[in-house]
């Protein structure tokens, strides 16, 4: 083998292989709508977007009916918000387990990864608001000799 002279030689020599960005693409089923799950706490949400007027219909009940406080609703609408299709999509969810709280963020995380499914441009937008992010913190289990995860029993010296 020949000697090499200057580091321009060597990088002839060496292919630099850069590693290609996944090239994301619509994921749709035989009814035109694209589904995802989200999970959250104890809860998961399975969510179907497909085009229309803009209703969030919740296990069978509107959003509002079936979250009661606003701010729940708010937690539902962000990632729709977020993307700029406010009217544009229905939104199918079934959600189970965990209680209204993190059935919310459920719903949320869902309706971030169908929306992505279906718009893949849209992926930018909600990953930097950190919708696609599911939030991995789950309550801690009891541990033998503590009254709670951490909290010990009442001390009494008599």
């Amino acid at each position: 083998m020949a000697e090499l002279q200057s580091l321009s030689e060597l990088g002839g020599q060496v292919a630099t292989a850069q590693p290609e960005a996944p090239v994301h693409v619509q994921k749709l089923d035989a009814f035109g709508r694209a589904y995802a799950t989200g999970k959250r706490k104890d809860a998961v949400a399975r969510v179907w977007v497909k085009p229309g007027s803009g209703k969030i219909v919740v296990n069978d009940k509107d959003f509002t009916a079936y979250f009661g406080r606003p701010v729940l609703q708010m937690i539902v609408q962000q990632p729709i918000l977020a993307a700029a299709r406010d009217g544009q999509f229905d939104i199918i969810a079934t959600v189970a387990g965990g209680g209204l709280s993190g059935q919310a963020g459920a719903i949320r995380h869902g309706i971030s990864k169908a929306l992505t499914y279906y718009e893949p441009d849209l992926r930018g937008v909600l990953k930097k608001e950190g919708f696609l992010t599911r939030d991995s913190r789950v309550v801690e289990r009891k541990k033998y000799g503590r009254r709670k995860a951490r909290r010990s029993f009442q001390f009494s010296k008599r």
